[in-house]
């Protein structure tokens, strides 16, 4: 596992709270990887509710962010990447939306529920539970995913783990009820 950029790292040292850690590591992610949407959907896995914390470039890119904790929808149905991610099955790096292979996305699914077309689809599980989702994306073209950038995801969504788990299970009371 490679050690995160320093900005990325001081992010985790200073903030002691989940949220504050979710809200200021997005845009540092954005910047180190170079991306035009970064969001983090938090999960209750035993409720299958979610929360979405998002950090855009730019207002021209669609808000995922949510209103607190909502019910799940049973997107597997429509949606390769959640249900390879609830397999916890590893990150998924996808170049072009419009190329790839439809067992790995549903085109249509992609394009009209969140605009982008290239995407990382990083699942932060531990053994089988699926706890949350980072995925940072770009809209106009598509995109490389580096050695670099994968290697950032890697180590990022090990370190995720505890905040986003510890999130979950204290706020579990307040959800879905």
């Amino acid at each position: 596992m490679v050690t995160l950029p320093l900005c990325l790292e001081a992010i985790f040292a200073e903030y002691p709270q989940p949220e504050q850690v979710f809200q200021n590591l997005l845009p540092g992610v954005g910047d180190v990887l170079n991306v035009d949407r970064c969001f983090l959907e938090i999960r209750q896995p035993i409720d299958r509710c979610y929360r979405i914390f998002c950090w855009r470039r730019s207002d021209q890119f669609p808000d995922l962010t949510t209103d607190g904790w909502q019910p799940e929808q049973p997107w597997e149905q429509e949606d390769p990447l959640f249900e390879a991610a609830l397999r916890a099955e590893p990150s998924i790096f996808v170049e072009d939306i419009e190329t790839a292979n439809p067992e790995v996305l549903n085109l249509n699914f992609e394009q009209q529920s969140f605009g982008h077309r290239a995407l990382i689809h990083a699942h932060i599980r531990e053994t089988g539970t699926l706890w949350g989702i980072l995925q940072p994306c770009v809209f106009e073209h598509p995109r490389v995913w580096s050695p670099f950038d994968r290697a950032v995801i890697h180590t990022l969504t090990t370190r995720l783990l505890p905040w986003v788990k510890a999130y979950a299970e204290l706020s579990r009371e307040l959800i879905c009820h």
